[in-house]
């Protein structure tokens, strides 16, 4: 091994929670080096995030579309797989990184490609595709943003059944004729709203009760409907106990529990995620490899003030936009200690916490219709013990929604906590809704009272008009 090379800051992975602490280190005045065995831009820009939307986009574009009078006829026949795929590439780069090389040199960070691990206190170690090796020590943080994988369980046939994953899904260049889904979770719900629109025959087998299990039941139960409407089947409460494939590109079948056995061209397999952490020398620090790393308010590792933890791999919120958040956090405080400031705010909300990560979290799941929701459900209020009420508004009754789309469905809650006055959380479902998120958590994160929401008026004709329609509903 080399002579270590010094950075203020040494950042483990380049998905967007490690380029976040790479942009707020630079922009405090640190110096700060950025390993990354991959891409830089990770799961999130090539295989989750970037390409399941371009890959949704033009399927809720014509859903909304056929039911807008005047435009429906237009848009009624099948979407052009191969411009579909030709805008997904291009949103990934085509799987090249040059523009996140072109940012990370424009703020001056230094990348070491190749594999980073720990290698005591404030050190890590990085061994290239070449083969070369690097000591680089940090004097103030090492972050460690190394993200998730895949989980594929492991049922007799998996491994000679060549399943998707996340990264199959979102890159695949061919359309399969009947595609199979094992989840109920955002990967599941998505993916068979994009595959389905695009022309495969898909079936979503579910063991829990729906889909969308984190948020309210509604939204699953609205995305499950339009699924079915649309052409799939989604079954719940059903376990697949073996995976059968007929030769290395023939059709794969399930077993499910009981004997069953459904056939299809594909299975993806969206049944969770794991952390990135099996071998990136937790062992030389005294954690433990594969494990997720449990890390404060402030996305230090307790008992290693030197050590950091941001992104999916803390477990706090497996969300690219918390991953980020998290990053700006904790670069913040990093810059702090660095500088030498004596306290931190590291109180509810303070500069130095990530406490949207337990209070106000927000989603957008990018079905048809699709489904956006932050802070609490019902019934997570209720079992923190809060007195609460919950509010809902039938979203397809406001005239915005109407002149939205013909026929709009979908479904608005707020959950109120009675004693204070504020809300707890909301969840939209409906063409669009995505979009009306963030309004809600503002008033979330702001602890706005109802009495000073009753006076931000929503403009008309819009869906946000089902705020006032809420409000008073609450009211009585």
């Amino acid at each position: 091994m080399t002579e270590a090379v010094e950075y203020d800051v040494v950042v483990l992975g380049g998905g967007p929670a490690g380029e976040n602490i790479v942009d707020r280190t630079r922009a405090a005045g640190l110096s700060t080096a950025l390993v990354e065995s991959e891409l830089v831009g990770g799961e999130c820009s090539y295989w989750a995030c970037v390409p399941s939307k371009a890959l949704l986009r033009p399927a809720l574009a014509r859903s909304e579309a056929r039911r807008v009078p005047g435009l429906a006829g237009a848009v009624q026949g099948p979407l052009d797989t191969e411009a579909v795929f030709a805008h997904r590439d291009y949103w990934t780069g085509d799987w090249k990184d040059d523009g996140q090389l072109d940012w990370l040199d424009s703020v001056g960070a230094h990348l070491y490609r190749g594999h980073g691990r720990l290698y005591g206190v404030r050190k890590v170690a990085v061994t290239s595709p070449e083969g070369e090796h690097h000591i680089l020590a940090a004097r103030h943080a090492v972050v460690v943003a190394t993200g998730t994988r895949a989980v594929v369980p492991d049922l007799p046939g998996i491994a000679g059944a060549r399943p998707w994953t996340s990264r199959e899904a979102t890159s695949a260049r061919r359309v399969p004729g009947r595609l199979l889904i094992v989840g109920g979770s955002v990967v599941a719900a998505e993916m068979a709203t994009a595959w389905q629109a695009l022309g495969s025959r898909v079936t979503v087998l579910v063991r829990g009760s729906g889909l969308l299990p984190r948020m309210e039941p509604f939204a699953g139960e609205l995305v499950a409907e339009a699924l079915t409407e649309a052409g799939a089947v989604v079954r719940t409460g059903v376990a697949v106990e073996a995976v059968v494939r007929d030769g290395p590109a023939g059709p794969v079948t399930v077993v499910l529990e009981g004997g069953e056995t459904l056939e299809g061209d594909e299975l993806l397999m969206a049944t969770g995620r794991a952390p990135r952490t099996e071998d990136i020398g937790l062992e030389t620090v005294g954690l433990t490899p594969g494990d997720w790393i449990g890390v404060d308010e402030g996305c230090r590792v307790p008992g290693h003030d030197w050590l950091y933890a941001v992104g999916d791999v803390n477990h706090r919120a497996l969300l690219t936009h918390q991953g980020k958040y998290q990053a700006r956090i904790a670069g913040a405080a990093i810059a702090a200690r660095a500088a030498g400031s004596p306290a931190l705010d590291e109180g509810r909300w303070g500069a130095h916490a990530a406490t949207a990560d337990t209070e106000a979290l927000p989603q957008a799941v990018f079905t048809d219709p699709e489904a956006a929701a932050v802070g609490l459900t019902l019934a997570e209020a209720e079992r923190a013990g809060h007195r609460v009420r919950a509010v809902d508004y039938d979203l397809g009754k406001v005239s915005g929604a109407g002149l939205y789309a013909d026929g709009y469905r979908g479904r608005a809650r707020i959950v109120v906590d009675l004693d204070r006055e504020v809300l707890l959380g909301a969840t939209f479902v409906g063409p669009g809704a995505a979009e009306l998120v963030h309004a809600a958590t503002v008033a979330v994160v702001g602890e706005v009272p109802i009495g000073r929401l009753w006076h931000a008026v929503p403009s008309f004709p819009t869906i946000s008009e089902v705020w006032l329609r809420l409000l008073e509903a609450y009211r009585g």
